[in-house]
């Protein structure tokens, strides 16, 4: 199965949708939440927070190990998803739909320049 064609990607896993309001959301790949294990934590930055292109913004704590989020562009975390809180399984069950993590207002038109493309992400799996 490759990534979703309609998203861009980075090499720390974390994928990017622009949305119609021009919000950028942001998850983990399903490639990253399978190498984590059953998640069973999500750190949600604060709605507000600045963050920068590569920063962390959160963490996401599996049953085996704990791993930074990063911006995939600079912005403003501008909502978070607040279901994760009770449920951070969301992230294993559906990494691409119920399980993004926050939405970021992107500081710059072309914040998502840079990432890869989903041939270009599966690409880079298949080396890793």
């Amino acid at each position: 199965m490759g990534s979703p064609e309609n998203l861009r990607y980075t090499d720390d896993h974390e994928w990017a949708r622009l949305e119609a309001d021009g919000t950028i959301t942001v998850g983990i790949t399903d490639h990253a939440q399978d190498a984590l294990g059953d998640v069973v934590f999500v750190d949600l930055p604060a709605v507000g927070k600045s963050v920068e292109p590569k920063g962390t913004f959160g963490v996401v704590e599996s049953v085996k190990t704990v791993s930074d989020l990063y911006a995939p562009c600079g912005g403003e975390i501008v909502a978070i998803n607040d279901g994760l809180r009770d449920a951070p399984e969301q992230v294993n069950k559906d990494a691409y739909g119920q399980g993004w993590i926050v939405r970021i207002r992107p500081a710059g038109a072309d914040a998502l320049a840079g990432l890869k493309s989903a041939a270009e992400y599966d690409a880079y799996l298949a080396t890793l």
